[in-house]
């Protein structure tokens, strides 16, 4: 058996969204646009701020993961959208973390990539912890805007 090829198979499977997760493209799909904004209930956060943090999370992961220039962000100020939302900004920001998220799945794919490999600026991380990391926040954050959705639907 391969173990690498078995590893990087269910590493893709994982940040792909698929077995017991929702992927990123069904969970954002037909979203109501004109509820972003809003914070259902007792929701502390809004579909915005949940994709946008998604967004910028994932960047900084995949940044890190391969930018040995890396500089980390502050936590949390750096990890939240200061502002709202428009339709255009969501759709815009749709699109850059689906491509980020091909992004680490191309990287985790890749031969030449050691997922063992200790990240040389980090400290101790490697690539495999990084992809579980994205696939573990995406998964976490995604049951949030499923949730909003829901909601939103319900009213």
């Amino acid at each position: 058996m391969d173990t690498d090829k078995a590893l990087r198979d269910h590493l893709l499977e994982l940040l792909e969204g698929k077995s017991a997760h929702i992927d990123l493209e069904s969970a954002l799909e037909d979203f109501p646009l004109d509820k972003i904004n809003e914070k259902p209930g007792s929701s502390p956060h809004t579909a915005w701020q949940l994709l946008e943090h998604i967004r910028i999370a994932q960047w900084d992961i995949l940044d890190f993961s391969r930018n040995p220039s890396y500089k980390e962000m502050k936590w949390p100020d750096d990890h939240w959208p200061k502002e709202d939302g428009t339709p255009d900004s969501w759709k815009k920001s749709v699109k850059q973390t689906l491509s980020e998220l091909q992004e680490m799945r191309d990287l985790v794919a890749g031969k030449e990539t050691d997922l063992f490999a200790k990240i040389p600026h980090g400290g101790g991380q490697t690539i495999l912890r990084e992809a579980l990391l994205t696939a573990d926040h995406n998964a976490y954050h995604l049951g949030q805007l499923v949730l909003l959705k829901r909601m939103f639907e319900k009213k």
